[in-house]
C-alpha cells in the first residue's frame, strides 16, 4: 500500500459554528437545530451521535453545504458559507468536502477506477494524470488490485473502500460521512475504521454520523444530539 499523503495544517479551525438554527416549515414551524455551537480543528475526527430524529442528519446537511441554515454563523475553512450564492457553495461542497454514504452510491456499469474518477469530473478538473491520481486513492485504501472490476463484483466493504477513494481525490478538507459502516459486519466495519484512523492519523479531518456504540468510540471527539441540540461533547481517545 502507497503512503497517504498528508493533509496540509489549517491555520484556523475548519468548522466554526455558532448559534446555528434550522427551522422547517411555518404551520407549525419545527427547529431541526437549535443554538447550536461546535469548533472541529483540522485533522479531527468527530463522532456525531443521537437517536433518529434528533437533528444529526440536518446538522450534517448544514456541514455538507446542502442545506442552509436559519440562523446563526457557519464559516468552513474561514469562509462565510451563508454569504455564498448557490454556485460558490457547490464548488466549495465539490472541493472541500469529501462524501461518504451508507449506501456507497457507486455507478454499477462503471469500473471501480471509473467510479473514483468521477470525482474530478464532477469537480471539473483538468483531466491530465487523473488515472493515475484515481489508481493512487486505490492504493490507499488497499484496492489497487480491483481497478478493472465492476462494483456488483465487490464486497460490501471493498465497495466502501472505492467511495472512500473517490472521497479522498483531491485531498478534501474534510470527510463527511454518514452511516459509513451502516451496511456492513463487524469485521468489516472494523476494517472500514482501521482506514479512516489511517487517514486520520495523516491529517484528514472526519466528521462522522453514526448511531453506533462501538463505531462513535473510534472517533476523538463525539457531540450527542437530543431535540436539535447538542448536549454533550467529550473526549474518547
Amino acid at each position: 500500500m502507497l503512503e497517504i499523503p498528508r493533509v496540509p495544517a489549517a491555520t484556523h479551525p475548519l468548522i466554526e459554528i455558532e448559534g446555528l438554527g434550522r427551522r422547517f416549515g411555518t404551520d407549525p414551524p419545527v427547529d431541526a437545530l437549535i443554538d447550536v455551537d461546535l469548533l472541529v480543528q483540522p485533522g479531527d475526527w468527530l463522532a456525531i451521535v443521537g437517536p433518529s430524529g434528533s437533528g444529526k442528519s440536518t446538522l450534517l446537511n448544514v456541514l455538507g453545504c446542502l442545506d442552509r441554515q436559519t440562523s446563526g454563523t457557519y464559516l468552513f475553512d474561514g469562509v462565510d458559507v451563508a454569504a455564498l450564492s448557490d454556485k460558490q457553495r457547490a464548488g466549495l461542497r465539490s472541493r472541500g468536502i469529501g462524501f461518504v454514504f451508507q449506501s456507497f452510491h457507486l455507478m454499477a456499469h462503471r469500473t471501480v477506477i471509473e467510479n473514483v474518477m468521477l470525482a474530478e469530473i464532477y469537480r471539473k478538473d483538468a483531466g491530465g494524470d487523473r488515472r493515475e491520481r484515481a489508481a493512487m486513492a486505490l492504493e490507499q485504501v488497499g484496492l489497487g488490485h480491483r481497478m478493472e472490476y465492476l462494483p456488483t463484483k465487490l464486497s460490501g466493504g471493498e465497495r466502501q473502500r472505492v467511495a472512500i477513494a473517490r472521497a479522498v481525490m483531491g485531498a478534501p478538507g474534510m470527510l463527511l460521512c454518514d452511516e459509513p459502516t451502516g451496511n456492513l459486519d463487524s469485521t468489516t466495519t472494523e476494517s472500514i475504521l482501521e482506514l479512516f484512523a489511517g487517514l486520520n492519523e495523516h491529517g484528514q479531518t472526519v466528521v462522522m454520523i453514526t448511531h453506533e456504540h462501538e463505531v462513535a468510540e473510534r472517533a476523538h471527539r463525539q457531540v450527542r444530539m437530543t431535540d436539535g441540540r447538542l448536549l454533550e461533547i467529550h473526549a474518547t481517545v
